[in-house]
């Protein structure tokens, strides 16, 4: 998740995830990050200018991952809804395999800790923005109704959360066939014509 960055950043940002995620973001201090991660408080200081600093770049780091994780095998010639049933596949798998990063950006999005600018440069890299394309595309081909892509998007996004949410605290099992009756059902919401095509 974080391979783009240095071994010193690397640790610095893994260890302020799982922190967050055990201790909360408040509980989370320079000085248990730096003792967790084996990196000196100035080594720290040297790459990240605070704490909210490090938080602005696991979120930016976070969300660019999840970006290419989930549009990865994307083949522009497959068909609007392959690529859908693609993109939603992928980001049910993103969320089993790094718990971690679904539950920070989760919790964290709005968390005022979060500068406006790095929401909005995550927004441009992460895979909102390129699914928001894929739904504009659909109702171009008149596939979906017309609503702000954007925020059938969101509508998606917000049912894939609570299935993911479920496996996650162990209160439901997410089998591969609830994870495509989900996406099915997401497909229908705003598609004109019912089911998948064979």
């Amino acid at each position: 998740m974080f391979e783009r960055y240095n071994k010193v950043q690397q640790a610095v940002l893994e260890t302020t995830l799982h922190l967050i995620i055990d201790k909360e973001l408040q509980a989370t201090s320079m000085s248990l990050i730096a003792k967790n991660s084996g990196v000196s408080t100035g080594n720290i200081y040297h790459y990240f200018s605070s704490k909210e600093d490090i938080i602005n770049e696991l979120y930016k780091a976070i969300v660019l991952f999840n970006g290419e994780f989930v549009t990865r095998d994307m083949n522009p010639a497959d068909s609007v809804q392959a690529r859908f049933r693609k993109a939603w596949r992928n980001v049910i798998e993103l969320g089993k395999r790094y718990p971690n990063g679904f539950r920070f950006i989760e919790q964290y999005s709005f968390s005022p800790y979060i500068y406006d600018d790095s929401k909005l440069e995550a927004y441009k890299g992460g895979w909102c923005g390129p699914l928001a394309k894929l739904y504009e595309e659909a109702i171009g081909q008149g596939l979906f109704i017309e609503l702000e892509p954007r925020m059938m998007v969101q509508m998606h996004y917000g049912a894939i959360v609570y299935l993911l949410k479920g496996h996650l605290q162990q209160y439901m099992e997410l089998t591969d066939d609830a994870a495509e009756q989900t996406i099915l059902a997401c497909w229908n919401a705003v598609s004109k014509e019912k089911g998948w095509n064979a």
